[in-house]
């Protein structure tokens, strides 16, 4: 009776653009606790679990009293007495409990907090941490990080096309050594910029916020930083762009505002192959908006043997979505992010299936975090491969990369780098 759960707490706390947010609390019968805090997205897809907001003057339209509300209300007694241990059931639950593809009833927020604290409270009355209740007895790696260095898209005001600018270590050797490559990256890139001048701050991820004149200019600056930070691009460090084309276009036209360019999707597709023709790119996540699958198929066709093309917001951590975008040939690589989809068991199910047809798989943040630390369990108990968390400053962004030091300390002698061996068996062939 000790992992039956007895109570189910919601509460209003703050993501870190300072807008309200859900925590649940779950206390099982045993006196175990588990606590899990709702992200949130700037950039959406359609078909991804919709937070409940309430609209109004209050927070401008982004409080979360009802979404609250239901989490006391309505998903307590439903989950009271249901074992902790039994994540499935529990999300199925939670699933029917709200009755709609996209969480919407009772909010995507709610729902989410509820399933990441209901499987912290299951280790916690383990007394193990979350990526050992998940592993079992399986072997695990650290994975790859893909760290962004400069911000754009609707992360930083626009100023570049391109969402993300990032950077990826694979024979870094460890994770703690592919963080101090990042960390000298980040440094050199900031002073390139203000030397060059396109310098204006920090975005929502932590990354330098930057002025530059065209997508062409981040890139170089990008391969610059790396050389600068004394590695060799393309060899010791890559490039990782996420393209986020969804706020480009809608697959008929996309539009880069900096290049003054309006093209259709297969224009669109030549651009992205030229960039990493041109570039050390070793990643290009979202090329095509979330239903142009024919875009994503052509990208993927052209550079799939060489660069990790990878779904989110065309896949919204579906395994459905993700079983599509498949039998379309239109990635290799999957992003996870359990707010997308709004239950652990549904994420995983979706990262099982990306895993399924050889794919490299992401476990990621959001632009919207807190200093909850459950994705590093995540991408350690389900050997991801990789992990996607921002930038390198900002407390919610360095809480994560902290917390999977601790377990790689924790892992000790066992402590395996997924590295090259992440991606792909093209691209990871490669690559050694």
């Amino acid at each position: 009776m000790t992992h039956r759960i007895d109570t189910v707490i919601g509460r209003q706390l703050w993501d870190s653009r300072g807008r309200p947010t859900v925590e649940a609390e779950v206390r099982l019968a045993g006196g175990a606790i588990g606590r899990a805090i709702a992200p949130a997205g700037a950039s959406r897809g359609a078909h991804e679990a919709i937070d409940l907001r309430d609209g109004g003057a209050a927070f401008g339209g982004m409080g979360v009293a009802q979404a609250v509300a239901n989490v006391m209300r309505e998903i307590a007694p439903a989950l009271a007495g249901m074992d902790a241990r039994d994540q499935s059931a529990v999300d199925a639950a939670l699933v029917a409990l709200d009755g709609t593809p996209t969480k919407q009833r009772l909010g995507g927020n709610a729902v989410v907090a509820v399933s990441m604290a209901v499987l912290h409270a299951a280790a916690a009355a383990e007394a193990v941490p979350v990526w050992r209740w998940l592993a079992q007895d399986r072997a695990v790696r650290l994975p790859l990080p893909e760290i962004q260095i400069f911000g754009g898209g609707a992360h930083a005001g626009r100023r570049t096309d391109i969402q993300d600018f990032m950077v990826m270590a694979p024979h870094a050797g460890s994770f703690r050594r592919a963080l101090e490559i990042t960390d000298e990256v980040y440094r050199a890139a900031g002073r390139l910029m203000a030397e060059l001048g396109p310098l204006a701050g920090v975005a929502d991820e932590g990354g330098w916020w930057p002025n530059f004149a065209s997508n062409e200019q981040a890139l170089d600056v990008l391969t610059r930083s790396i050389d600068t930070a004394g590695y060799r691009p393309g060899e010791d460090v890559f490039i990782s762009l996420d393209i986020a084309a969804n706020e480009l276009g809608n697959g008929a036209t996309y539009r880069l505002a900096l290049d003054d360019r309006a093209m259709n999707g297969a224009a669109m597709a030549e651009t992205v192959i030229g960039w990493t023709q041109r570039y050390p790119i070793i990643s290009v996540e979202d090329p095509a908006a979330q239903d142009d699958l024919a875009t994503m198929t052509a990208v993927t066709a052209a550079i799939g043997d060489r660069v990790q093309v990878i779904g989110d917001d065309v896949l919204v951590t579906r395994a459905e979505r993700v079983e599509t975008a498949a039998a379309a040939k239109a990635c290799n690589a999957a992003l996870i992010k359990v707010n997308q989809i709004g239950t652990v068991t549904e994420a995983k199910a979706a990262l099982d299936a990306a895993r399924a047809h050889g794919w490299g798989t992401i476990v990621s943040a959001r632009s919207g975090e807190t200093e909850d630390v459950m994705i590093a369990h995540l991408a350690v108990g389900w050997d991801a491969g990789q992990f996607k968390v921002g930038s390198f400053t900002r407390s919610e962004r360095m809480a994560k990369w902290n917390e999977m030091l601790r377990i790689e300390e924790a892992l000790g002698a066992r402590a395996d780098y997924a590295g090259a061996g992440a991606f792909a068996a093209p691209i990871a062939a490669a690559l050694t």
